[in-house]
């Protein structure tokens, strides 16, 4: 792993040339994927599946199981504001028989309508596709077999997130490492390190990885100027953006939170996208449902220039086929019943759930980590990177002494790219009480004091 760190001023980077959507021409990709997509096929069974939903059409060719042979025969569920929502017959069989492998019709004309309101793109609609993923990791795996080569240079932030990782190691690609502060990936670090790199040939870079909202693991949120910036350099370095922003819709600000019970007098402030900013076709952007509706469901989505969404449905046909129609159903009902505004209420209101406990937590490293760590305060999602005073490598600390005294936290190394120690910690508000919080960092406060001694 390489990071570097460098300042440098806004005007170092050239402006972009504006085009408007009748002169876009899609990039071929053919320059950017990895060998092994490039060899991907169409499934010839696959491509059945539009085929049989045409009028008059009988199908001896898909091997379907045949529906009557279904033991469910009704379904329904409730949701939080009382209303019971049930499937009709049609749309029950539609669940559970095979689906297309970029997702139910209905479902994915609800995202591309969401994603259109949310993040109003400057291209058309023609030249950009959503694809359904069985959560949003299942949708990066497959970009990052799309993209990546062994021995491809991939840039991503330093540190990154942990089960991204868990992918990119095994595919021996080098890892080389942006640097990151509080307000989330340096582009002037990122300037630098594109300058030490080939501009052409294997050793180029091809694409970035970037969790620009609620980082994981530190928490940092990029600002829309920082966003900007890294397009801009993307652009001018040829560079495909993986925009992975599964707590966009947990962005909150810095403003302390309404009281419990007041959550719908808090509107999510605006933000960017990434991909909102993208006029040449080079954002891929992964969306998950995990955070706002339920992390069991599964449910996430790839959103980006057709070509790239195409090449990874490739991957899902000779893998997962598609995913699961039920949880698919599901979460379409759910839109559908909840329209525009009310989706817009439902994601304030997870938004202002997590300031709320952002705010607590803060006041608890405010009561027992003073002096002994430092940390800033998050503007989006559930986490808080901790650097530990006087702590070179938190690895045993965390899983042994920390354990033993009955707390789990996350040791930094576990999101270093190449196992580097480290000196930080990652620790998540989303679930534990305040009760809890209190008493979770006391124990840390504990340990490290105890650290502090040790070292006398």
């Amino acid at each position: 792993m390489t990071y570097f760190r460098l300042m440098t001023s806004r005007s170092r980077l050239a402006p972009i040339r504006k085009m408007s959507t009748s002169t876009y021409k899609p990039l071929d990709v053919k320059n950017y994927i990895s060998s092994v997509s490039t060899r991907r096929q169409p499934s010839p069974i696959r491509s059945l599946m539009p085929l049989m939903s045409l009028p008059g059409m009988i199908s001896l060719g898909g091997g379907l199981p045949n529906p009557e042979l279904f033991p469910f025969k009704g379904l329904s569920f409730t949701v939080a504001d009382g209303t019971t929502i049930s499937l009709t017959p049609d749309e029950l069989a539609t669940s559970l028989q095979y689906s297309p492998t970029p997702g139910l019709n209905g479902l994915i004309d609800a995202l591309k309508s969401r994603q259109q309101n949310e993040h109003k793109p400057p291209l058309s609609t023609n030249d950009w596709a959503v694809s359904v993923t069985t959560g949003s990791q299942d949708a990066l795996w497959k970009a990052f077999e799309m993209l990546i080569d062994e021995g491809d240079n991939v840039l991503c932030e330093f540190p990154t997130y942990s089960g991204a990782l868990s992918y990119l190691k095994p595919l021996r690609c080098n890892l080389i490492g942006i640097e990151t502060d509080g307000e989330g990936l340096n582009p002037a670090s990122l300037l630098k390190v594109l300058s030490s790199l080939p501009k052409q040939g294997k050793g180029k870079p091809k694409m970035l990885y970037i969790i620009p909202t609620g980082q994981n693991p530190s928490g940092a949120t990029l600002s829309n100027e920082r966003r900007k910036q890294v397009y801009e350099i993307a652009c001018q370095h040829d560079l495909i953006i993986l925009e992975d922003d599964p707590y966009w819709w947990l962005y909150y600000g810095s403003a302390k939170a309404p009281p419990a019970g007041q959550e719908h007098t808090f509107k999510r402030p605006p933000l960017q996208s990434i991909w909102s900013m993208d006029t040449q076709g080079r954002v891929i952007r992964f969306d998950s449902m995990s955070k706002v509706l339920s992390s069991g469901l599964r449910i996430g989505f790839v959103t980006g220039p057709t070509a790239f969404i195409n090449q990874i449905n490739l991957t899902t046909q000779a893998t997962n086929l598609h995913s699961t129609g039920v949880s698919q159903m599901m979460t379409l009902k759910l839109l559908q019943h909840l329209s525009e505004s009310g989706w817009k209420s439902q994601t304030d209101r997870v938004a202002a759930f997590y300031a709320r406990r952002r705010d607590a937590f803060m006041g608890y490293c405010d009561k027992h980590l003073k002096g002994l760590a430092d940390w800033d305060a998050p503007t989006a999602g559930m986490f808080v990177w901790l650097k530990l005073r006087g702590v070179t490598d938190s690895k045993a600390l965390i899983e042994q002494k920390a354990i033993n005294a009955k707390v789990i936290l996350v040791p930094g190394q576990a999101f270093s790219l190449n196992d580097e120690k480290s000196g930080y910690v990652r620790a998540s508000f989303s679930t534990a009480s305040e009760e809890e919080m209190d008493v979770a960092l006391s124990r840390l406060a504990a340990l490290l004091k105890q650290e502090v001694r040790s070292k006398l």
